[in-house]
């Protein structure tokens, strides 16, 4: 919890602050202002904090600057999660902050609803879009997304031991099991991102879950999750035993993806 609080605490202190000086907190356009510098000092503080060490599987990149506001201080490569036992396919290029939450996930959710649902852990983790100069959704004009600042990961599905794969795209609506395993680590994703968006919250995310730790989208304690599966209504129980998952083909997952 360490990194992700040092990462609220800095935030919040001077995001509100910037926001009215420079329109930059968040939103604004590429070439408006200059990067918040609460980005900055939050990788700094995670980095001290030890949450994050380079290995063979998280390393150090040198400083992107721009273009624009764009950019990380203190940018890693990480191929790898959870002491390098699940794969980052392909590599990732994100800020400590979410790599430190992307880990906790993994150990907390993501592998717990592996072995439930399935009865093995997950080895790989899919994902399209990372560290990317551009607007929300891919719009140039509209607000700046948090993948401008290495603080964002689209998530297009996972790979279990035995090599079957469970995609969002098609899990989501899929098997009893494919459902209760991507409801649940989507839960588990609501509480450790500040924002996180899934299939249903809009025609943009239709194929992966996005998660990010922009401060500014915690409201009272409260983090911005959609589709919101209402209170009170338990994820869904994977029913029958379904022999594998190997029904579910693999997909490609080059390309660009939306926030």
């Amino acid at each position: 919890m360490g990194a992700r609080v040092a990462y609220l605490v800095a935030g919040l202190t001077v995001a509100a602050w910037l926001a009215t000086l420079i329109g930059c907190a968040g939103g604004g356009t590429f070439n408006s202002g200059q990067r918040a510098p609460w980005r900055d000092k939050t990788e700094q503080a995670c980095l001290a904090s030890g949450a994050v060490h380079a290995s063979d599987y998280v390393r150090p990149l040198d400083r992107i600057d721009g273009p624009g506001v764009c950019g990380l201080e203190r940018p890693l490569r990480v191929s790898g999660l959870a002491g390098g036992r699940v794969l980052v396919a392909p590599p990732a290029t994100i800020g400590c902050p979410l790599t430190a939450g992307l880990d906790r996930w993994m150990n907390d959710s993501v592998q717990p609803a592996a072995y439930r649902y399935f009865g093995r852990p997950v080895v790989e983790l899919k994902q399209i879009a990372a560290y990317g100069c551009r607007g929300r959704n891919g719009n140039r004009y509209g607000h700046i997304s948090e993948h401008a600042f290495g603080n964002a990961l689209d998530i297009a599905g996972f790979r279990l031991a035995g090599g079957d794969e469970v995609t969002v795209v098609r899990g989501w609506h899929g098997s009893p099991r494919e459902r209760a395993f991507l409801q649940t680590v989507f839960a588990g994703a609501c509480a450790e991102f500040y924002t996180v968006l899934g299939p249903g919250s809009d025609r943009y995310h239709y194929n992966h879950i996005h998660v990010d730790l922009l401060v500014s989208n915690t409201r009272n304690g409260r983090h911005v999750c959609q589709p919101s599966f209402g209170r009170g209504v338990p994820v869904a129980e994977a029913e029958g035993d379904p022999r594998s998952t190997a029904s579910v083909k693999p997909l490609s997952f080059a390309g660009p993806g939306e926030d």
